[in-house]
């Protein structure tokens, strides 16, 4: 990573939202890689929440979160596949302010190493909405590590240059930083 010599670590505000029709919070590997490898990095985790695969339930959570002062970073995993019920894209796509098309592109250009040309099934995206950062990554356990480690890591550390999405985020965590 490249960081600036001066520039120092903001923990953010994340929530984290599982979308399964199987998985309850005891099995829920995914939500869990995400949850503690955020708080593993000094950031937050303010809400964490497990959800059947349904488009406006998944909509109306994103956009409380969305809404909410406190929620910087929302990070999604499941229904993002092909399948009838897989719907997370759909649900968050029309909330979002901007969409960051270079984060599906990255994941499924790392994604290739792990799962070869199944990566063009993957529907991962991110954008922006209301000054907070909207991923959705795939449901699986692996996905999410690929996400993690080879984007939101870094992309989600004031440190990292030369840009990251800090600089964009509701300013929550600066203000908690400086008193």
């Amino acid at each position: 990573m490249s960081v600036k010599p001066d520039a120092v670590f903001v923990p953010l505000n994340i929530a984290v939202l599982t979308v399964s029709d199987t998985r309850t919070f005891e099995t829920d590997t995914s939500g869990e890689l995400l949850a503690s490898r955020a708080v593993g990095v000094g950031h937050r985790l303010v809400a964490r929440e497990l959800l059947k695969d349904d488009l406006y339930k998944i909509r109306a959570q994103v956009a409380t979160w969305i809404a909410d002062e406190q929620v910087q970073v929302v990070l999604i995993t499941g229904g993002t596949g092909f399948t009838g019920r897989d719907s997370t894209p759909e649900a968050v796509d029309c909330l979002l302010d901007k969409r960051i098309d270079g984060f599906g592109e990255l994941f499924r250009a790392l994604s290739i190493l792990d799962i070869g040309t199944s990566t063009v099934q993957s529907r991962a995206l991110a954008g922006m909405a209301n000054g907070t950062l909207v991923c959705c990554l795939p449901g699986s356990t692996g996905a999410c590590r690929t996400a993690w480690e080879g984007i939101l890591v870094e992309q989600l550390d004031a440190r990292h240059r030369p840009c990251n999405f800090v600089a964009h985020l509701k300013p929550i965590g600066l203000c908690e930083s400086r008193g």
